[in-house]
């Protein structure tokens, strides 16, 4: 795929709506890319698979997967004066969710814009002014002014899904790309990629795509997936917290422009040491940078799919963003490219031999 195809694809992925239960429009932009590379069948839970047409059966499954859900919000109630109080759906830091756009679905499906809102600082006390504000005491506001305009006018009601107003764009002089949903729309991206550029190859496995929803929320639809799936071995795209903003230069293990990140151990999975040297090993060998770490904190759908059916060896491959879980995350396309890069290299390179290895 040409550059300009992947930036296009990249934004067609950052631009979907899909916060935790409400992926269908992400979906929508999987089914128009994938439809002539296999078949495509979506669950109850609005987990999307596709099937290789190649697959034969009999043969070792590959389970490529990226969750389609992104942060955002859920609407709680609306107040008499046209407010509405939300809630949060996936990890917020408090102090990022103020002054900022959002768009919220009405009951016909289009989306209204508001902003996300508090007291001003004219009211506030000196305490309310040094403390950071709770989700409880935030408002959006669309410009109504009574609940009946937001429930008919507006046609915004309880439960209604609310995303950050944000649009891609890309810095060409300097590789950067800016958006919202780079967790996991980026890995979203670079899976879809990876089955566009292995479409014609001859695997000695057989590949089913599994993208995942609701993994903000807990790993739900990938828990669901991998006991569909049944895979033998499993790769999972994602978008992963830089830390080259904060951290001492010997502590960056995701930092922009180093390539895709391959982690060790995070809160939820200690990854297979066999499978992870074999990528690590295949990526040197290829020339395709990447990057090391061991987080703390964090996890991925990794979580439930190494656990499931008799344990499933996995890696992840993951893009750094710096600022995940707000509005704008800021990513590197040279980067990307490598976490498809390695992709493609994996699939092309495992067999049932190598995979019992794991």
């Amino acid at each position: 795929m040409q550059k300009e195809q992947s930036i296009e694809l990249l934004k067609s992925f950052s631009n979907a709506n899909g916060v935790s239960g409400f992926e269908d429009e992400v979906l929508d932009v999987i089914r128009g890319l994938v439809k002539d590379i296999g078949t495509v069948e979506r669950d109850s839970v609005n987990n999307l698979y596709v099937a290789r047409r190649k697959n034969r059966g009999g043969r070792p499954v590959i389970q490529l997967d990226a969750h389609t859900d992104e942060v955002g919000f859920m609407v709680q109630s609306i107040m008499d004066n046209g407010l509405i109080k939300f809630v949060t759906l996936g990890g917020w830091v408090n102090a990022n969710i103020p002054a900022h756009l959002v768009r919220i679905r009405n009951r016909k499906g289009n989306y209204v814009r508001g902003v996300v809102a508090t007291k001003p600082p004219h009211y506030m006390s000196e305490a309310e002014k040094n403390s950071v504000p709770s989700v409880d005491s935030m408002t959006i506001d669309i410009g109504a002014s009574s609940r009946n305009e937001v429930l008919e006018d507006y046609g915004i009601g309880i439960g209604a899904p609310v995303v950050p107003e944000v649009e891609f764009w890309y810095d060409e002089a300097h590789d950067n790309m800016f958006g919202k949903a780079f967790d996991c729309r980026a890995g979203c991206a670079a899976l879809t990629e990876t089955l566009l550029s292995i479409e014609g190859e001859d695997l000695q496995a057989d590949v089913i795509a599994a993208y995942s929803a609701q993994e903000e929320v807990g790993l739900r639809g990938a828990m669901v997936s991998s006991n569909r799936v049944r895979p033998d071995c499993a790769i999972v795209f994602e978008g992963c917290p830089a830390d080259d903003t904060f951290s001492p230069s010997f502590a960056i293990q995701t930092g922009l422009r180093r390539g895709p990140m391959l982690r060790h151990f995070d809160a939820k999975m200690i990854t297979n040491p066999r499978f992870q040297r074999f990528a690590l090993d295949l990526a040197s060998s290829l020339g395709i940078e990447v990057q090391e770490a061991v987080r703390t904190g964090g996890a991925t759908n990794g979580g439930a799919i190494h656990l499931s059916h008799f344990g499933v060896p996995t890696i992840v491959i993951g893009l750094p963003v710096r600022y995940i879980h707000s509005h704008y995350g800021i990513a590197c396309y040279s980067d990307y490219k490598g976490m498809v890069e390695l992709g493609c290299a994996l699939l092309k390179n495992l067999n049932e031999e190598i995979i019992r290895s794991f």
